[in-house]
């Protein structure tokens, strides 16, 4: 594991993007600005930095939690599968609604939202009470949706205010991704040292600290919202901010379609969150499961599926197909090769006993996490190129409750469904999900990437 790490480390020093080499884009945007090519690039690293150390900070908090959340309150003595569905369900109903706030009072002002109530959450989690608990799932579904649609919105919007090219876009989610499955890995080590010097809430007490810092890093931010108009966003209501966003899901069946992928392929990521641990357990392998480094290899595989997608997309905008459509045929190969991985373990537990199977279903294991590094920038890129960005913030929370009703059935299933019939079940998605994608793929002409504005 020490020498994969100190491989991707490698390779994401060497690497060079292709952002690198000056663009027509780049060419056009530097005679406009009479910028230098040094100049625009050093421009963009401070901002693509700015963003990167407040996402890695949030995301190293969040794992170190979520890592430890099972574990704590099977000490607390509590009804888990209560709390951990009204978190679910909580994001559900809110979700609808929030990214209407997010647009109308503001990215920033939300992602400051997000980390006093992440703060919050993690002071509810020092008492033993499961009224108190429940709380606290009740705001962490509040905070999840800002999580995944506040800081991304920032991001986005400011990308195209300060004037970068759009291309330029992939290298920040790619290495979103890439420091996502790091973090994770350095979230296990740190939680498991704060877990054995202050107990089963040391995590929490380390993810408050982060926390802090985020928010210290998220002050120095510049406010951006959902009008492209400066002071738009004061006369433009809350209602139809909400009612617009619902509208645009209603009638641009692209806008529909990459919620829908979304809503599957998450879906389908979550529910096997709830499964592998318990399946690797119940194989009985000989000597046991390593769940520590098992955990650290899935998140690394996480790491190398970030660090691919970038040149998977130039190599499919240069050899396969042109570069309007090469995000979403990658998407396609990876929701593919995601539901491919999945009828593994389908097809094992089915029919294979569990002495010849436990290599491959763990293999399996390692694939999908591939399949999520690679799928996170480049869902990430789809999002950009297809949702408007005044309503950014509105659609992508609207999104999140086809997601979380996905979620909890498939958390329900784990519950009734024999193990091999819930792995069907998510390979299925991912193909469903593959199949959606693929009709964006195969469109009579792909858009090219624009900012809608009024």
């Amino acid at each position: 594991m020490t020498a994969a790490l100190s491989f991707t480390l490698l390779t994401i020093y060497f690497y060079t993007p292709d952002d690198e080499t000056e663009t027509a884009e780049e060419k056009k945007l530097l005679k406009s600005t009479h910028k230098t090519h040094e100049t625009l690039h050093g421009e963009f690293d401070t901002f693509r930095r700015s963003y990167l150390s407040v996402y890695l900070v949030i995301m190293l908090a969040d794992w170190m939690q979520g890592t430890h959340m099972y574990t704590l309150y099977l000490s607390y003595d509590v009804n888990i599968s209560a709390l951990f569905l009204t978190g679910f369900l909580s994001g559900a109903i809110f979700a609808p609604f929030l990214g209407s706030l997010v647009d109308k009072f503001g990215r920033k002002r939300s992602c400051i939202v997000y980390c006093i109530l992440e703060i919050l959450i993690n002071w509810l989690e020092h008492y033993n009470s499961f009224e108190i608990l429940l709380l606290g799932r009740v705001l962490g579904g509040i905070s999840t949706n800002l999580l995944f649609s506040a800081f991304e919105s920032w991001m986005a919007t400011e990308h195209r205010k300060r004037g970068f090219p759009e291309e330029w876009m992939a290298r920040t989610y790619s290495e979103c991704s890439i420091g996502n499955g790091a973090t994770a890995i350095l979230a296990g080590i740190l939680a498991q040292v704060l877990e054995d010097s202050f107990g089963h809430i040391g995590p929490f007490q380390g993810a408050i600290a982060l926390t802090v810092l985020a928010l210290v890093l998220v002050l120095r931010w510049e406010e951006n919202y959902g009008e492209a108009d400066e002071g738009a966003h004061e006369s433009s209501s809350l209602y139809k901010q909400f009612t617009d966003g619902w509208k645009i899901v209603a009638s641009d069946s692209k806008v529909l379609r990459i919620g829908l992928i979304q809503a599957l392929s998450e879906g389908g990521i979550y529910t096997f969150v709830f499964m592998w641990v318990p399946t690797l357990l119940s194989m009985n392998p000989e000597g046991g499961v390593p769940t520590g480094c098992v955990f650290s290899a899935l998140m690394m595989a996480i790491t190398i599926g970030g660090i691919v997608f970038q040149p998977l997309e130039h190599f499919v905008a240069t050899k396969i197909t042109t570069k309007d459509k090469a995000s979403e045929l990658s998407a396609v190969f990876a929701y593919i090769m995601a539901s491919l991985s999945m009828s593994v373990p389908a097809l094992c537990l089915c029919c294979s006993s569990a002495d010849v199977c436990f290599e491959k279903i763990l293999a399996s294991f390692i694939v999908i996490e591939f399949c999520v590094g690679l799928s996170s920038p480049i869902a990430g890129m789809l999002r950009s190129k297809y949702v408007p960005v005044r309503y950014q913030g509105a659609i992508m929370n609207i999104f999140r409750l086809p997601l979380n009703m996905v979620v909890v059935s498939g958390t329900h299933a784990t519950d009734v469904l024999d193990h091999y019939k819930v792995y069907g079940i998510i390979s299925g998605l991912f193909l469903v999900a593959a199949a959606l994608q693929a009709t964006l793929a195969m469109g009579s002409q792909a858009e090219k990437k624009q900012v809608k504005k009024d």
